[in-house]
């Protein structure tokens, strides 16, 4: 069983207003920090990546 560490951006600071993430072998998760039992994305390592293409641009 894969234990999920989520974590803030270090930009965050202590706002609670922002996303969460954690990853596992098989997908990148992330959540509102607001909601942490609510619902999340579940997203492959693949489509991860060009998600981040386009956000650090």
């Amino acid at each position: 069983m894969h234990t999920i560490r989520w974590r803030k951006s270090s930009h965050s600071g202590d706002s609670s207003n922002c996303v969460e993430m954690a990853t596992t072998p098989a997908a990148v998760l992330i959540r509102d920090s607001k909601d942490t039992s609510g619902p999340r994305l579940d997203l492959s390592p693949a489509t991860w990546v060009v998600f981040l293409a386009h956000v650090t641009k």
